[in-house]
């Protein structure tokens, strides 16, 4: 009888154990799923902010473009006026000089 008590109480302390470590297999799961979530999410909000970035690129892009055209348009017009315009007309020295 003193053995059947003995053998339950070391099967009672096994399975206290082996519950213990599936409560720790538990929590450690939960902490990686946790983890694993946090990572989710930080890397779709990354995502995020470069389909952002990318945008204001594309933007800034288009904006460059339309100045650089613009610029050249004035820097045509300022040519044609400058050489319209008697002041900034070269003259020759030589000819003055005679």
């Amino acid at each position: 009888h003193s053995r059947r008590i003995l053998s339950s109480k070391v099967e009672l302390g096994q399975s206290t154990m082996m519950n213990a470590d599936m409560d720790a297999v538990e929590a450690e799961n939960q902490v990686e799923l946790e983890e694993k979530t946090r990572l989710i999410n930080q890397v779709l909000e990354l995502q995020h902010t470069l389909e952002d970035l990318s945008a204001r690129v594309d933007a800034v892009k288009e904006e460059n473009l339309k100045l650089k055209s613009e610029n050249q348009v004035l820097g045509q017009y300022i040519e044609n006026l400058m050489s319209a315009s008697s002041v900034f007309q070269t003259t020759d020295t030589k000819s003055k000089r005679k």
